[in-house]
């Protein structure tokens, strides 16, 4: 059971492109170390360690997990790797809760880190991310991640009446949103006349509406508040869990437009914390293309309408259900296996009330956090409550 598992404390690096000679296992220490702090804890406190990492490409380090609890000075804790594509930082925050539930260890780490800017050229990242899908039929053809969510783009504006500038004022928000987080990648001020100039990458999208690649960790401890000092009494809680997959081919979906994997994962997260739609306060969802914002929201079921939803600004940090205040991955950044830690670190702080970044104009009870791997392939959702 999920009764009272508490996320204790978090941290994170700066998302960016590093240039510095800095490794994945610096922004690691760094990410583990700030987590900690927050949660009042020592390494000596934490008996498991869960390490999401997408590819061995990016790292170079196979066995990540056993390497980096040493780094961290984790010594004969239980260790671990988690991975699903996009979600993986998201799916080692759910082994974690599940290995705490299931009474497998009283104090968890989950780091989730990711190499994806520096280390490769741009253009051989984007051949690996096309083997996040059918490897044979997608990746090895040559069609590559953009290509496929603007399919899938284009399905959904057709439906749902969607137009371009509906993305684009999405990827505007996002960015102004990133503003003030001080870890951002992307903390633009730019316009929709910005993004439907700037090029033209897979029709309907352009250049601003795609998030970057980046480099960067983030670390969150999970804890019973019994297991925790003092403050843990005043750290959000896990309230609901759910995943769920599409099919791996985008012609064989019945809507290649609706993600209806997440609509399940949706559900089952709902349905285990016991909470309705109408209670969401604020939610971090999977940007990764800006129309792919529209898609998330339509799927997890938050709205009914979403197009009229955003265009009435219900996601807007003053609106009735904020959403991606961190930024997003278009305006804060994408380090695979960390975008889905930090995710879930932005929502918890903002229930807490000390969020480093943009706040929500009204206190929210419980928040959303979405994620995915694939053209939402492999769907991770969780639901948080406020302290």
């Amino acid at each position: 059971m999920l009764n009272d598992v508490k996320i204790a404390g978090g941290a994170m690096t700066p998302f960016n492109r590093r240039k510095d000679g800095s490794s994945f296992r610096d922004w690691s220490r760094t990410a583990v170390s700030g987590a900690l702090k927050d949660a009042s804890l020592e390494p000596r406190d934490i008996d498991m360690l869960v390490v999401a990492s997408e590819s061995d490409f990016f790292t170079l380090q196979l066995n990540p997990a056993a390497l980096l609890a040493d780094e961290c000075g984790l010594f004969g804790v239980a260790a671990q790797r988690a991975e699903g594509g996009g979600a993986s930082g998201h799916v080692a925050f759910h082994a974690g809760v599940a290995a705490l539930a299931g009474g497998m260890a009283k104090r968890v780490l989950v780091l989730g880190v990711e190499p994806s800017a520096s280390h490769l050229k741009g253009a051989d990242v984007g051949a690996l991310y096309a083997l996040s899908f059918d490897a044979w039929t997608d990746g090895m053809t040559g069609v590559d991640a953009t290509s496929l969510y603007a399919l899938s783009a284009q399905m959904f504006m057709q439906r749902t009446g969607a137009k371009h500038a509906d993305f684009a004022q999405i990827a505007v928000r996002n960015r102004q949103n990133a503003g003030l987080n001080p870890y951002a990648h992307l903390p633009l001020d730019v316009s929709i006349d910005d993004v439907v100039s700037s090029t033209l990458v897979a029709a309907p999208y352009h250049r601003l509406d795609c998030s970057p690649l980046s480099d960067g960790a983030a670390a969150l401890i999970l804890a019973r508040a019994k297991d925790l000092p003092q403050n843990g009494q005043t750290r959000a809680s896990v309230k609901g869990l759910g995943n769920s997959t599409d099919r791996v081919r985008l012609g064989e979906r019945s809507d290649p437009g609706y993600f209806a994997g997440k609509r399940e994962a949706s559900r089952r997260a709902f349905s285990m914390a016991g909470v309705e739609v109408t209670d969401i306060g604020l939610a971090e969802v999977y940007d990764s293309y800006s129309g792919a914002q529209l898609q998330a929201l339509e799927a997890l079921g938050l709205v009914e309408d979403v197009v009229a939803a955003e265009r009435s600004g219900m996601f807007a940090a003053d609106g009735a259900m904020p959403v991606n205040l961190s930024g997003g991955l278009l305006g804060q950044g994408a380090p695979v296996g960390a975008t889905g830690v930090a995710q879930v670190i932005a929502a918890a702080l903002q229930l807490e009330g000390r969020y480093w970044g943009l706040r929500p104009a009204k206190a929210a009870r419980f928040a959303l956090v979405d994620t995915h791997g694939g053209i939402a392939t492999l769907n991770t959702v969780s639901i948080l409550e406020a302290p």
